[in-house]
């Protein structure tokens, strides 16, 4: 089972001089206890677990050096396989192959890094794509949203925003610390003057794309929520306006919209 992170923090700023000593002190415990750390962890799980044990843990650290790699070679990495617009690879928190695979979607690959994604498909069909971490913490080029996903009778509740022509599922931004449930439960409130029912929230999953009005490579990652209400519907703060949108309205929506429309479509709740 994977836990969802609900809370984000920002990284402490560390002077150059620091980061550069715990580099160097980094590399010379590694050297020290990885090695031993590994043959114990070896027969530790293989006398606990047997060879399923061993599998597990050596996936792990799989994933681990994965995250390594996306750090050390991300400047080249950078260069090689996408393009300048590409979504970038070096989030500590991400594997080379989350950042691959989110590139694939936005179709940011070079010929190269489409090289490379094929050779990944032979061992693994859609390994990059399957790789795609949505619980990474957010960067630059990810905007961490929230949205409230409201069904009646196969339509869907979306707002229009004051001077904005397409509509969007009601939600938003955390503010600083916010968990999702606190967040969306202050965006609802502030943009329809209703109150969700905490006890019937219900995780839908999470959904990234191109962010609207963000240069290329810039995604949206929407975590999304059925939940109950009480309260009457108005359109309230910078929201316009309000209405119930069909699957065939599906292009006057964002891109991320998009993709939940086709979602809920797929599972029969949208028509």
């Amino acid at each position: 089972m994977i836990l969802k992170k609900e809370n984000f923090k920002p990284d402490k700023k560390i002077k150059p001089f620091i980061g550069i000593l715990l580099f160097l002190v980094s590399i010379i415990l590694a050297a020290v206890t990885i090695p031993l750390g590994f043959i114990y962890g070896i027969f530790y799980n293989l006398f606990t677990k047997g060879i399923k044990g061993i599998g597990e843990y050596c996936l792990k650290i799989a994933i681990s050096i994965d995250q390594l790699g996306n750090v050390a070679m991300q400047h080249l990495i950078n260069t090689l396989w996408i393009t300048p617009l590409g979504y970038k690879f070096g989030n500590r928190d991400e594997t080379i192959s989350s950042a691959l695979g989110r590139n694939k979607q936005l179709e940011t690959l070079t010929s190269f890094g489409k090289f490379i994604d094929t050779i990944l498909d032979k061992l693994d069909p859609n390994h990059s794509l399957n790789s795609i971490d949505y619980y990474i913490e957010p960067t630059d080029q990810i905007i961490d949203k929230l949205a409230w996903i409201h069904i009646n009778n196969y339509q869907i509740l979306s707002t229009r925003s004051k001077g904005r022509n397409k509509y969007y599922i009601p939600g938003g931004k955390r503010e600083g610390e916010e968990t999702d449930h606190v967040a969306l439960l202050r965006e609802i409130k502030e943009e329809l003057n209703v109150d969700l029912l905490v006890k019937t929230l219900d995780f839908l999953g999470v959904f990234e794309a191109q962010a609207d009005s963000h240069k290329p490579g810039t995604l949206v990652r929407m975590t999304c929520y059925f939940a109950e209400y009480t309260g009457r519907l108005q359109a309230a703060s910078e929201i316009e306006e309000f209405v119930w949108l069909n699957y065939e309205d599906k292009e006057q929506v964002s891109e991320v919209d998009k993709i939940i429309f086709d979602y809920l479509h797929h599972e029969g709740l949208l028509k």
